[in-house]
Parts: C-alpha cells; sequence; structure tokens
C-alpha cells in the first residue's frame, strides 16, 4: 500500500512539474511573448461587458503587435503579482499603467513613454476635506504598489496621515466611501473613470494633479530586448498612423455604459446576474476544478503523511511531524507567491499559476489533512494492533487491514469538511492571476462599481455550493455509520 502511494505520489508531482514547464515554454521563434497585466485598473486594464479585456493598455498592445509582427499571450493579475511575475522571468513584460520612476528602473527596462499621466487625490463625493491639510491624523486608502501610493507614501509626514493599503481599486474606493479611510490617490484619468461610472467620489485637484509621469511598458532589467524593441516600433507606427490618439480618445470620451453595460442590467442582483451569468459559470467552474484536483491530491498526499506518522520508525514520524508543522503553519497566500514567483527566479523555470496554484492546494491542505489521517489512526483503540498481533499479523500487516480501514471510517466527515475548506481556500490563488469565482468577481466590480451587488451573488453562489456539499457530507457520514 505505501509503495502504491509513493509511485502515485511521484507521478502526480512529475505531471505537475512537466504541466508547468509546458505552460510555461514561449516559442522565441515565432516572437510570442506572455504579458502580464493588472486586471482591475479601469480605463487602462479591465473587463467590458463580455468580459473581454479591454482598455488603453490592452488595446494599445494588440495594436502595437500587429504593427510590430509578434503576438501576446495577455495575463491580467494583482498589480503586484503582475510586476514580480516579470521580475521573476514568469512572463516576459508587463503592461499595467506602469509609471516609470528610477526605483524601478532598478529592476525593469522600460519601453519609450506611451502616456502621459499625473497623481490626483479623491474623497468621498460629501466629504468636507478640501485640502491636504484637512488629512492630519486621518486614514488614506491606498492600492498596493502604484504610482498613487508611492505619492502618498512620500508626503504623509508632511502632512500628518496614516495609510491602508488593499490590492484593488475598487476595495480602496469603497473604504472611502463607507467612511472608514477619508481619501485616495490614484492616476487622475483612474480616478475620473471610476466617478464617470457612478463611484461617489470626488477628485480635489484635476486641474493640478501631481508629480506627473510617463507610463511605460516593462521587461526585467537586462532580458527581453527584442521584445522592447519591437514595443518601441509598434509604438511609433501607430502614433504616426492616428491608431493611438484614437485608442486613448475611445476610452477617456466614451460613456461608461459603452463598457459596463445599461444601468438596468446593473441596477439589481437579478441584472447583474443574467449580464454576468457566463463570467460566473466560467468562475465556478474554476473553482469546482481546482478544488476537486487540489482535494483529491492533497489525500493522497495528506494520506501518505499521515501513514508516515503512525510509522514504526522515529525517523519517518519526525520528518511527517516536520513537513505537517512547515505547512500548516505557512500562510497560504505566501505559498502561492513563493511557488509562483519565488522558486521561478532563483531557478529560472517558468511554472504556469495554475500548477503554482495546485501545488498550493495540495501542500498546504495535505498538511491539515495529514494531521486528522494521523489522529485518526492514533485514535483506533490500542487493542485493534493488539488483537490483530496476536493472530500472527506483522505490523504493517495489521495497520493495512485493521487500523486504517478502521481509521479511515472514522475520517469520513474531516475528509468532507476538508473539501469545503479547500473549496472557500481557492478564492486566494485570484492573487496569483487564477480567474475562479471571487477573481470573477473583483473583475465585474471594477467594471460596473456595484460591489455590494456582485459579492452579494458571489457569496450566494459559494453558500448554495457549499449547502450541496453539506448535506453530501452528512448522507455519506449516515451510509459510512449504517
Amino acid at each position: 500500500m505505501k509503495k502504491g502511494i509513493i509511485a502515485a505520489l511521484l507521478a502526480m508531482l512529475t505531471s505537475l512539474a512537466l504541466l508547468g514547464m509546458s505552460f510555461g515554454s514561449v516559442n522565441a521563434a515565432e516572437k510570442h511573448y506572455i504579458v502580464t497585466s493588472d486586471a482591475t485598473y479601469a480605463p487602462f486594464d479591465f473587463q467590458d461587458k463580455n468580459n473581454q479585456y479591454i482598455g488603453i493598455d490592452q488595446d494599445l498592445l494588440k495594436a502595437i503587435a500587429k504593427a510590430a509582427g509578434f503576438t501576446v499571450t495577455v495575463k491580467p493579475m494583482a498589480f503586484n503579482a503582475a510586476m514580480q511575475s516579470v521580475a521573476s522571468s514568469q512572463a516576459d513584460g508587463v503592461i499595467a499603467g506602469t509609471t516609470i520612476t528610477n526605483e524601478r528602473k532598478a529592476v525593469y527596462d522600460f519601453s519609450d513613454p506611451y502616456y502621459k499621466t499625473g497623481i490626483a487625490w479623491a474623497t468621498a463625493k460629501d466629504s468636507k476635506i478640501k485640502s491636504l491639510s484637512d488629512l492630519k491624523g486621518k486614514t488614506v486608502a491606498l492600492k498596493t504598489g502604484t504610482a498613487g501610493a508611492e505619492y502618498a507614501e512620500s508626503i504623509k509626514d508632511q502632512y500628518g496621515f496614516k495609510i491602508t493599503y488593499f490590492s484593488d481599486s475598487d476595495t480602496v474606493y469603497r473604504d472611502v466611501i463607507n467612511g472608514n479611510s477619508v481619501a485616495t490617490f490614484a492616476d487622475l484619468p483612474v480616478l475620473q473613470y471610476t466617478i464617470k461610472n457612478g463611484t461617489a467620489l470626488k477628485v480635489q485637484n484635476a486641474k493640478a494633479p501631481f508629480a506627473a509621469g510617463d507610463l511605460g511598458f516593462a521587461v526585467k532589467k537586462g532580458e527581453n530586448q527584442a521584445l522592447l524593441a519591437d514595443f518601441n516600433k509598434g509604438l511609433a507606427t501607430i502614433k504616426k498612423n492616428g491608431t493611438y490618439d484614437k485608442i486613448v480618445n475611445k476610452y477617456l470620451s466614451a460613456k461608461a455604459s459603452t463598457f459596463t453595460g445599461s444601468a438596468k442590467d446593473n441596477s439589481s442582483l437579478w441584472g447583474i446576474l443574467k449580464s454576468n451569468h457566463t463570467a460566473f459559470l466560467s468562475g465556478l467552474k474554476q473553482t469546482m476544478y481546482l478544488t476537486v484536483v487540489g482535494i483529491v491530491l492533497a489525500s493522497l498526499w495528506g494520506l501518505f503523511l499521515g501513514i508516515l506518522g503512525v510509522s514504526k520508525n522515529a525517523l519517518l514520524r519526525g520528518l511527517s511531524t516536520a513537513v505537517i508543522y512547515l505547512f500548516r503553519g505557512m500562510p497560504m497566500l505566501v505559498l502561492a507567491f513563493f511557488l509562483y514567483i519565488g522558486i521561478p527566479a532563483v531557478t529560472g523555470t517558468k511554472i504556469s499559476a495554475w500548477t503554482a496554484g495546485i501545488l498550493t492546494l495540495v501542500l498546504n491542505e495535505g498538511a491539515y489533512t495529514a494531521a486528522f489521517v494521523r489522529g485518526g489512526f492514533n485514535s483506533v483503540d490500542n487493542g485493534q494492533m493488539e488483537a490483530a498481533r496476536s493472530l500472527g499479523l506483522s505490523h504493517s500487516q495489521a495497520m493495512r487491514r485493521v487500523i486504517i480501514p478502521q481509521g479511515l471510517k472514522l475520517m469520513v466527515p474531516s475528509f468532507i469538511n476538508q473539501f469545503i475548506i479547500t473549496l472557500k481556500d481557492t478564492s486566494l490563488l485570484s492573487a496569483i492571476g487564477i480567474l475562479e469565482l471571487t477573481q470573477t468577481g473583483t473583475l465585474i466590480v471594477t467594471r460596473n462599481s456595484q460591489g455590494f451587488r456582485v459579492w452579494t451573488l458571489v457569496a450566494m453562489i459559494y453558500l448554495v455550493v457549499i449547502t450541496l456539499l453539506t448535506l453530501l457530507s452528512n448522507k455519506v457520514e449516515k451510509r459510512t455509520n449504517a
């Protein structure tokens, strides 16, 4: 039994490694590049009402690629993850409304500037705050890693305000609107677009933005110089033929409903569900796929570790305890970033987000599974082992034929419960660009600014699925105890 489990685990890890390498490979001969982007930064990067990735960045990249004769695969994700993916060689380049700064030039090589912007600050629409001096002693909400955050950090001591950080723009805006913080800093066109889309904010310095700067396309310093040259070549071409101006004007002058859908679509739970049902179904499908694959592999891994944990060999028991302690004690999000960004940065081997996500679930959930597996085996009455040995069975035979079957029966409710936990934990994998149900909700909110309604729908979907799983667990438990 142990040999079979070990063989299965080796096959699993080998398959995942090969899968990751195949997903990460890029055929340079075809001039095809992997480019990351922020998924929640309208009007530069966001999804439209048809769930297609659009925006100034996205349309410019497509036009530039066509003009320069190369193709791209875009991987939208959180801004910091997008930048780190390039720094760790997981992707070839990044276009995410990235301001060119001296600090970033130490890590990245930038293209010619493709957009000039400035930093604005905004408050709730009915706020009495009128100047930066009014921020003293209050809290400002910022999106991590952005130029707006960097500018706010540079003046916070001067004006005496505190800072809180979030990973996506809509959460920042909601924090200000709800009164948890009093202001935010961001690129002026980003704030203007979200206000145009119905977000109850007010820009305080629209006519005089701070720290005017340039946005640029970035690659890892010293690498992908051919891509950088192609980008500059294509940018020059579309500026010359007028395509550039058409794209920018398309997003800065169009009505928000052009991309977000009608007011009727976004004014009710049913309207949002009806107009985004394809996206919700796709996100749920990915969530369930990750959950099922993750829990099956995690159960095998946890069972293996659990068996080691009750071994007669002290070394194997110690190894099991150490592995469980390591991965149960490590925050899941940290583990995901370590696998997706940390390891490739050191080894130079690309790992797909899907592979990193599955490995994260297997290692994290497997550690918790191993803990209750070990506990299940230990909970079997000692007399069972003594009786089996008195009948002439060896220790390993007694484990296989007596202890393990009884222990597994006791563990059935725990396995079902771990299934539910894994389902919820998949939401953390959105941070590395996996488009599961939570990330789907984030993208829809970025587009229509209907945070309450969208997150209510997401919560309802999770509750329905978890309720069905709970009913299933109750039925399985009854049959097991029958």
